[in-house]
Protein backbone atom coordinates (compact mmCIF):
# COMPACT_ATOMS: atom_id res chain seq x y z
CA UNK A 1 0.00 0.00 0.00
CA UNK A 2 1.46 3.37 -1.00
CA UNK A 3 2.30 6.29 1.28
CA UNK A 4 -0.37 8.29 -0.62
CA UNK A 5 -3.16 6.22 0.92
CA UNK A 6 -2.69 7.41 4.50
CA UNK A 7 -2.04 10.97 3.29
CA UNK A 8 -5.33 10.89 1.39
CA UNK A 9 -7.29 9.82 4.48
CA UNK A 10 -5.51 12.40 6.64
CA UNK A 11 -6.44 15.11 4.14
CA UNK A 12 -10.08 14.02 4.33
CA UNK A 13 -9.87 14.16 8.13
CA UNK A 14 -8.73 17.77 7.98
CA UNK A 15 -12.11 18.67 6.48
CA UNK A 16 -14.16 17.18 9.35
CA UNK A 17 -13.94 20.35 11.47
CA UNK A 18 -13.63 24.02 10.44
CA UNK A 19 -11.04 24.69 13.16
CA UNK A 20 -7.67 23.11 13.77
CA UNK A 21 -8.13 23.61 17.54
CA UNK A 22 -11.40 23.28 19.44
CA UNK A 23 -10.69 22.00 22.93
CA UNK A 24 -13.40 19.71 24.22
CA UNK A 25 -13.68 15.96 24.82
CA UNK A 26 -17.25 15.30 23.71
CA UNK A 27 -16.39 14.35 20.13
CA UNK A 28 -13.56 12.07 21.29
CA UNK A 29 -15.81 10.22 23.75
CA UNK A 30 -18.41 9.75 21.00
CA UNK A 31 -15.93 8.16 18.60
CA UNK A 32 -14.30 6.03 21.31
CA UNK A 33 -17.73 4.67 22.21
CA UNK A 34 -18.37 3.82 18.55
CA UNK A 35 -15.08 1.90 18.52
CA UNK A 36 -15.94 -0.06 21.69
CA UNK A 37 -13.73 2.09 23.95
CA UNK A 38 -10.15 1.18 22.99
CA UNK A 39 -8.86 3.52 25.71
CA UNK A 40 -9.97 0.90 28.26
CA UNK A 41 -7.86 -1.84 26.66
CA UNK A 42 -4.41 -0.27 26.62
CA UNK A 43 -1.28 -1.54 28.36
CA UNK A 44 -0.49 0.50 31.52
CA UNK A 45 -0.41 4.18 30.53
CA UNK A 46 2.11 6.88 31.45
CA UNK A 47 0.53 10.23 30.54
CA UNK A 48 2.77 13.29 30.09
CA UNK A 49 1.91 17.00 29.95
CA UNK A 50 3.94 20.21 30.23
CA UNK A 51 5.04 23.21 28.20
CA UNK A 52 8.65 22.18 27.59
CA UNK A 53 10.43 18.87 27.82
CA UNK A 54 7.57 16.40 27.66
CA UNK A 55 8.79 14.89 24.40
CA UNK A 56 12.38 14.58 25.62
CA UNK A 57 11.20 13.15 28.95
CA UNK A 58 9.02 10.64 27.16
CA UNK A 59 11.95 9.62 24.94
CA UNK A 60 14.10 8.97 28.01
CA UNK A 61 11.37 6.99 29.78
CA UNK A 62 10.93 4.88 26.65
CA UNK A 63 14.67 4.27 26.36
CA UNK A 64 14.78 3.21 30.02
CA UNK A 65 11.84 0.83 29.76
CA UNK A 66 13.21 -0.68 26.57
CA UNK A 67 16.59 -0.97 28.24
CA UNK A 68 14.84 -3.10 30.87
CA UNK A 69 13.50 -5.38 28.14
CA UNK A 70 9.98 -3.93 28.09
CA UNK A 71 7.99 -3.27 24.91
CA UNK A 72 6.53 0.23 24.72
CA UNK A 73 3.86 2.00 22.68
CA UNK A 74 4.39 5.75 22.31
CA UNK A 75 2.19 8.57 21.04
CA UNK A 76 3.68 12.01 20.30
CA UNK A 77 2.75 15.12 18.34
CA UNK A 78 3.28 16.95 16.13
CA UNK A 79 5.23 14.84 13.68
CA UNK A 80 8.25 16.27 11.90
CA UNK A 81 8.64 14.60 8.50
CA UNK A 82 5.87 11.95 8.36
CA UNK A 83 2.67 11.39 10.31
CA UNK A 84 3.79 7.84 11.14
CA UNK A 85 6.24 9.32 13.71
CA UNK A 86 3.30 10.01 16.02
CA UNK A 87 2.48 6.33 16.62
CA UNK A 88 5.13 3.88 17.76
CA UNK A 89 3.94 0.29 18.29
CA UNK A 90 6.06 -1.83 20.65
CA UNK A 91 9.11 0.19 19.68
CA UNK A 92 8.54 0.44 15.92
CA UNK A 93 6.93 3.23 13.92
CA UNK A 94 3.51 2.20 12.67
CA UNK A 95 3.57 0.74 9.16
CA UNK A 96 1.80 2.43 6.27
CA UNK A 97 -0.58 -0.52 5.95
CA UNK A 98 -1.51 -0.54 9.65
CA UNK A 99 -1.84 3.26 9.80
CA UNK A 100 -4.15 3.29 6.80
CA UNK A 101 -6.27 0.54 8.33
CA UNK A 102 -6.63 2.43 11.64
CA UNK A 103 -7.41 5.74 9.93
CA UNK A 104 -9.97 4.09 7.67
CA UNK A 105 -11.70 2.43 10.61
CA UNK A 106 -11.88 5.67 12.60
CA UNK A 107 -13.07 7.68 9.59
CA UNK A 108 -15.83 5.17 8.90
CA UNK A 109 -16.95 4.92 12.53
CA UNK A 110 -17.01 8.71 12.83
CA UNK A 111 -19.78 8.73 10.23
CA UNK A 112 -19.01 12.19 8.89
CA UNK A 113 -19.59 13.87 12.26
CA UNK A 114 -17.64 16.99 13.24
CA UNK A 115 -14.29 16.15 14.85
CA UNK A 116 -10.87 17.81 14.73
CA UNK A 117 -7.88 16.33 12.94
CA UNK A 118 -5.98 15.88 16.20
CA UNK A 119 -8.95 14.22 17.90
CA UNK A 120 -9.62 11.60 15.24
CA UNK A 121 -5.94 10.82 14.66
CA UNK A 122 -5.38 10.46 18.42
CA UNK A 123 -8.24 7.97 18.55
CA UNK A 124 -6.59 6.11 15.64
CA UNK A 125 -3.40 5.91 17.71
CA UNK A 126 -5.25 4.54 20.73
CA UNK A 127 -6.98 1.98 18.53
CA UNK A 128 -3.64 0.89 17.04
CA UNK A 129 -2.22 0.39 20.54
CA UNK A 130 -4.94 -2.16 21.31
CA UNK A 131 -4.02 -4.28 18.28
CA UNK A 132 -0.37 -4.88 19.21
CA UNK A 133 0.74 -6.30 22.59
CA UNK A 134 3.09 -4.17 24.73
CA UNK A 135 4.08 -3.68 28.36
CA UNK A 136 3.48 0.09 28.55
CA UNK A 137 1.82 2.95 26.67
CA UNK A 138 3.36 6.44 26.70
CA UNK A 139 0.90 9.21 25.83
CA UNK A 140 2.12 12.77 25.24
CA UNK A 141 -0.49 15.52 25.53
CA UNK A 142 -0.96 17.55 22.36
CA UNK A 143 -2.10 20.85 23.89
CA UNK A 144 -2.92 21.67 27.50
CA UNK A 145 -4.16 18.55 29.26
CA UNK A 146 -7.62 18.85 30.76
CA UNK A 147 -9.42 18.94 27.40
CA UNK A 148 -6.73 17.30 25.28
CA UNK A 149 -7.79 14.30 23.20
CA UNK A 150 -5.30 12.08 25.06
CA UNK A 151 -6.99 12.79 28.41
CA UNK A 152 -9.38 9.84 28.23
CA UNK A 153 -7.52 7.34 30.40
CA UNK A 154 -9.47 6.86 33.61
CA UNK A 155 -6.69 5.20 35.59
CA UNK A 156 -3.20 5.62 34.13
CA UNK A 157 -0.27 3.95 35.82
CA UNK A 158 1.46 7.30 36.26
CA UNK A 159 1.20 10.91 35.16
CA UNK A 160 4.14 13.25 34.53
CA UNK A 161 4.11 17.05 34.38
CA UNK A 162 7.25 18.65 32.95
CA UNK A 163 8.10 22.37 33.37
CA UNK A 164 5.21 24.74 32.65
CA UNK A 165 5.67 28.20 31.18
CA UNK A 166 3.74 30.69 29.08
CA UNK A 167 2.71 29.29 25.68
CA UNK A 168 -0.51 28.84 23.67
CA UNK A 169 -2.15 31.66 25.68
CA UNK A 170 -4.98 31.93 23.14
CA UNK A 171 -6.11 28.40 24.08
CA UNK A 172 -4.92 27.87 27.67
CA UNK A 173 -5.08 31.28 29.34
CA UNK A 174 -2.84 34.29 29.82
CA UNK A 175 -1.38 33.50 33.25
CA UNK A 176 0.80 30.71 34.56
CA UNK A 177 -1.93 29.70 37.01
CA UNK A 178 -4.51 29.32 34.23
CA UNK A 179 -2.11 27.33 32.06
CA UNK A 180 -1.15 25.16 35.03
CA UNK A 181 -4.82 24.43 35.70
CA UNK A 182 -5.15 23.04 32.16
CA UNK A 183 -1.94 20.99 32.39
CA UNK A 184 -2.86 19.65 35.84
CA UNK A 185 -6.03 18.29 34.27
CA UNK A 186 -4.20 15.04 33.53
CA UNK A 187 -3.85 14.30 37.28
CA UNK A 188 -6.18 11.43 38.18
CA UNK A 189 -7.68 10.34 41.47
CA UNK A 190 -5.22 8.22 43.43
CA UNK A 191 -2.67 8.06 40.58
CA UNK A 192 0.92 9.16 41.40
CA UNK A 193 2.20 12.19 39.49
CA UNK A 194 5.87 12.97 38.79
CA UNK A 195 6.40 16.74 38.72
CA UNK A 196 9.41 18.49 37.19
CA UNK A 197 10.77 21.89 38.34
CA UNK A 198 7.99 24.49 38.42
CA UNK A 199 7.47 28.16 39.28
CA UNK A 200 5.79 28.60 42.68
CA UNK A 201 2.41 29.65 41.28
CA UNK A 202 2.37 26.58 39.04
CA UNK A 203 3.29 24.27 41.92
CA UNK A 204 0.47 25.76 44.01
CA UNK A 205 -2.04 24.72 41.33
CA UNK A 206 -0.57 21.24 40.94
CA UNK A 207 -0.49 20.63 44.69
CA UNK A 208 -4.08 21.81 45.11
CA UNK A 209 -5.27 19.57 42.28
CA UNK A 210 -3.36 16.55 43.59
CA UNK A 211 -4.68 17.13 47.12
CA UNK A 212 -8.26 17.30 45.91
CA UNK A 213 -7.86 14.05 43.98
CA UNK A 214 -5.73 12.18 46.52
CA UNK A 215 -2.95 11.82 43.94
CA UNK A 216 0.51 11.30 45.50
CA UNK A 217 3.11 13.74 44.11
CA UNK A 218 6.68 12.76 43.28
CA UNK A 219 7.98 16.30 43.00
CA UNK A 220 11.34 17.80 42.08
CA UNK A 221 13.05 19.42 45.05
CA UNK A 222 10.90 17.46 47.50
CA UNK A 223 10.95 13.79 46.57
CA UNK A 224 13.79 13.74 44.06
CA UNK A 225 16.83 15.82 43.18
CA UNK A 226 19.04 15.85 40.11
CA UNK A 227 22.19 17.74 39.14
CA UNK A 228 25.34 17.55 37.06
CA UNK A 229 28.63 16.90 38.85
CA UNK A 230 32.04 16.30 37.25
CA UNK A 231 30.48 15.50 33.89
CA UNK A 232 28.05 12.97 35.37
CA UNK A 233 24.38 13.07 36.27
CA UNK A 234 23.54 12.54 39.93
CA UNK A 235 19.97 11.59 40.84
CA UNK A 236 18.70 11.01 44.35
CA UNK A 237 15.33 9.94 45.72
CA UNK A 238 14.10 7.89 48.68
CA UNK A 239 15.50 4.75 47.01
CA UNK A 240 19.04 6.11 47.05
CA UNK A 241 21.55 7.77 44.76
CA UNK A 242 22.31 7.11 41.08
CA UNK A 243 25.55 8.16 39.38
CA UNK A 244 24.87 8.07 35.64
CA UNK A 245 26.17 9.39 32.31
CA UNK A 246 24.80 12.74 31.22
CA UNK A 247 21.77 12.52 28.91
CA UNK A 248 22.46 11.86 25.25
CA UNK A 249 20.15 14.83 24.56
CA UNK A 250 22.15 18.07 24.72
CA UNK A 251 21.51 20.95 27.09
CA UNK A 252 21.47 21.70 30.80
CA UNK A 253 17.66 21.67 30.67
CA UNK A 254 17.86 17.99 29.70
CA UNK A 255 19.31 17.25 33.13
CA UNK A 256 15.98 18.29 34.67
CA UNK A 257 14.05 16.33 32.04
CA UNK A 258 16.25 13.34 32.82
CA UNK A 259 15.39 13.72 36.50
CA UNK A 260 11.67 13.48 35.76
CA UNK A 261 12.26 10.44 33.55
CA UNK A 262 14.33 8.76 36.26
CA UNK A 263 11.74 9.53 38.92
CA UNK A 264 9.12 7.89 36.70
CA UNK A 265 11.30 4.88 35.98
CA UNK A 266 12.15 4.37 39.65
CA UNK A 267 8.46 4.52 40.54
CA UNK A 268 7.86 1.80 37.94
CA UNK A 269 10.55 -0.38 39.55
CA UNK A 270 13.33 0.13 37.00
CA UNK A 271 16.86 -0.87 38.02
CA UNK A 272 20.12 1.02 37.44
CA UNK A 273 20.68 -0.65 34.06
CA UNK A 274 17.35 0.73 32.82
CA UNK A 275 18.13 4.17 34.27
CA UNK A 276 21.47 4.24 32.47
CA UNK A 277 19.77 3.25 29.20
CA UNK A 278 17.42 6.21 29.68
CA UNK A 279 20.45 8.49 29.62
CA UNK A 280 22.49 6.89 26.85
CA UNK A 281 19.89 5.56 24.41
CA UNK A 282 17.27 8.31 24.17
CA UNK A 283 16.80 9.91 20.79
CA UNK A 284 14.55 12.90 20.08
CA UNK A 285 14.87 14.56 16.66
CA UNK A 286 14.98 18.35 16.27
CA UNK A 287 16.02 18.94 19.87
CA UNK A 288 19.48 20.41 19.32
CA UNK A 289 20.07 17.70 16.73
CA UNK A 290 23.39 17.68 14.88
CA UNK A 291 22.73 17.02 11.20
CA UNK A 292 25.49 14.75 9.89
CA UNK A 293 24.34 13.71 6.43
CA UNK A 294 22.06 14.80 3.61
CA UNK A 295 22.08 17.48 0.90
CA UNK A 296 22.23 20.44 3.29
CA UNK A 297 25.23 18.96 5.12
CA UNK A 298 26.95 18.13 1.83
CA UNK A 299 26.51 21.74 0.70
CA UNK A 300 28.46 22.94 3.77
CA UNK A 301 31.01 20.19 4.49
CA UNK A 302 33.21 22.26 6.83
CA UNK A 303 30.35 23.71 8.85
CA UNK A 304 28.48 22.48 11.91
CA UNK A 305 24.79 22.19 11.09
CA UNK A 306 22.24 21.95 13.92
CA UNK A 307 18.45 21.75 14.08
CA UNK A 308 16.12 22.68 16.95
CA UNK A 309 12.33 22.95 17.06
CA UNK A 310 11.89 24.90 20.31
CA UNK A 311 9.60 27.89 19.83
CA UNK A 312 8.76 29.75 23.07
CA UNK A 313 10.64 31.98 25.49
CA UNK A 314 11.65 29.10 27.77
CA UNK A 315 12.95 27.15 24.77
CA UNK A 316 14.97 30.18 23.63
CA UNK A 317 16.58 30.41 27.05
CA UNK A 318 17.41 26.69 27.07
CA UNK A 319 18.87 26.94 23.58
CA UNK A 320 21.00 29.92 24.58
CA UNK A 321 22.45 27.87 27.44
CA UNK A 322 23.33 25.06 25.04
CA UNK A 323 25.09 27.47 22.69
CA UNK A 324 26.98 29.04 25.60
CA UNK A 325 28.39 25.63 26.54
CA UNK A 326 29.48 24.58 23.05
CA UNK A 327 33.08 25.22 21.94
CA UNK A 328 33.46 28.77 20.66
CA UNK A 329 32.74 29.08 16.95
CA UNK A 330 31.06 31.74 14.78
CA UNK A 331 27.34 30.97 15.11
CA UNK A 332 24.59 31.94 12.70
CA UNK A 333 20.86 31.31 13.06
CA UNK A 334 18.39 30.48 10.30
CA UNK A 335 15.02 31.13 11.90
CA UNK A 336 11.38 30.69 10.94
CA UNK A 337 8.49 31.02 13.40
CA UNK A 338 4.72 30.88 13.66
CA UNK A 339 2.61 34.01 14.03
CA UNK A 340 1.14 32.65 17.29
CA UNK A 341 4.44 32.73 19.21
CA UNK A 342 6.27 35.22 21.43
CA UNK A 343 8.96 35.83 18.84
CA UNK A 344 11.01 38.44 20.68
CA UNK A 345 10.74 36.42 23.90
CA UNK A 346 12.22 33.45 22.06
CA UNK A 347 14.97 35.44 20.35
CA UNK A 348 16.09 37.68 23.20
CA UNK A 349 18.23 35.05 25.02
CA UNK A 350 19.84 34.03 21.72
CA UNK A 351 21.07 37.52 20.82
CA UNK A 352 24.25 37.21 22.89
CA UNK A 353 25.21 33.89 21.29
CA UNK A 354 24.65 34.47 17.57
CA UNK A 355 26.65 36.49 15.04
CA UNK A 356 23.64 36.81 12.75
CA UNK A 357 20.08 35.68 12.11
CA UNK A 358 18.66 34.97 8.67
CA UNK A 359 14.87 35.00 8.74
CA UNK A 360 12.84 32.74 6.46
CA UNK A 361 9.17 31.99 5.88
CA UNK A 362 8.26 28.41 6.89
CA UNK A 363 7.34 26.64 3.64
CA UNK A 364 3.76 25.40 3.18
CA UNK A 365 2.68 26.55 6.67
CA UNK A 366 -0.45 28.69 6.84
CA UNK A 367 0.42 30.19 10.25
CA UNK A 368 4.00 31.11 9.42
CA UNK A 369 5.34 34.53 10.28
CA UNK A 370 6.77 36.19 7.18
CA UNK A 371 10.53 36.38 6.87
CA UNK A 372 10.25 40.17 7.03
CA UNK A 373 8.28 40.15 10.28
CA UNK A 374 10.63 37.58 11.80
CA UNK A 375 13.58 39.76 10.81
CA UNK A 376 11.94 42.84 12.35
CA UNK A 377 11.58 41.00 15.66
CA UNK A 378 15.22 39.92 15.53
CA UNK A 379 16.37 43.50 14.97
CA UNK A 380 14.44 44.58 18.08
CA UNK A 381 16.56 42.28 20.27
CA UNK A 382 19.82 43.42 18.71
CA UNK A 383 20.54 40.64 16.23
CA UNK A 384 22.30 41.36 12.95
CA UNK A 385 19.58 40.30 10.57
CA UNK A 386 18.80 39.53 6.95
CA UNK A 387 16.17 37.50 5.08
CA UNK A 388 16.27 34.64 2.61
CA UNK A 389 13.69 32.80 0.55
CA UNK A 390 14.75 29.30 1.66
CA UNK A 391 16.91 27.66 4.31
CA UNK A 392 19.24 26.32 1.61
CA UNK A 393 19.70 29.84 0.22
CA UNK A 394 20.39 31.20 3.71
CA UNK A 395 22.91 28.44 4.39
CA UNK A 396 24.68 29.06 1.08
CA UNK A 397 25.09 32.78 1.89
CA UNK A 398 26.37 32.10 5.40
CA UNK A 399 28.88 29.51 4.20
CA UNK A 400 30.13 31.74 1.38
CA UNK A 401 31.26 34.22 4.04
CA UNK A 402 32.31 31.71 6.72
CA UNK A 403 32.78 28.10 5.50
CA UNK A 404 33.46 26.76 9.01
CA UNK A 405 30.53 28.43 10.74
CA UNK A 406 28.14 26.84 13.20
CA UNK A 407 24.65 27.15 11.70
CA UNK A 408 21.54 26.53 13.78
CA UNK A 409 18.17 26.21 12.04
CA UNK A 410 15.55 26.99 14.65
CA UNK A 411 12.26 28.58 15.73
CA UNK A 412 9.58 26.01 14.97
CA UNK A 413 8.89 22.28 14.86
CA UNK A 414 7.15 22.92 11.52
CA UNK A 415 10.34 24.41 10.13
CA UNK A 416 12.31 21.50 11.62
CA UNK A 417 10.00 19.05 9.84
CA UNK A 418 10.45 20.86 6.53
CA UNK A 419 14.23 20.74 6.97
CA UNK A 420 14.23 17.03 7.80
CA UNK A 421 12.16 16.32 4.68
CA UNK A 422 14.40 18.52 2.54
CA UNK A 423 17.57 16.97 3.94
CA UNK A 424 16.21 13.40 3.93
Amino acid sequence: MSHTSSDTILTRMMALHPKLMDLTLGRVWRLLEALDNPQEKLPPVIHLAGTNGKGSTQAMIRAGLEGAGKSVHAYTSPHLARFHERIRLAGELISEEHLTEMLDECYEKNGGETITYFEITTVAGLLAFTRTPADYTLLEVGLGGRLDATNVIDKPELTVITPISIDHEQFLGDTLAKIATEKAGIIKRGVPCVVGPQPEEVMDVIEATASRLGAPLIAHGQHWHVYEEHGRLVFQDENGLLDLPLPALLGTHQVQNAGAALAALRHLGADEVACEAAMTDANWPARMQRLKSGPLVESAPQAELWLDGGHNAAAGLALAEVLANLPKRPTHLICGMLNTKDVTGYMRPLADHADSLTAITIPDEVNTLSAEDTAAAAVKVGLTTTTAEHAATALSTIIANDPQARVLICGSLYLAGAILRENG
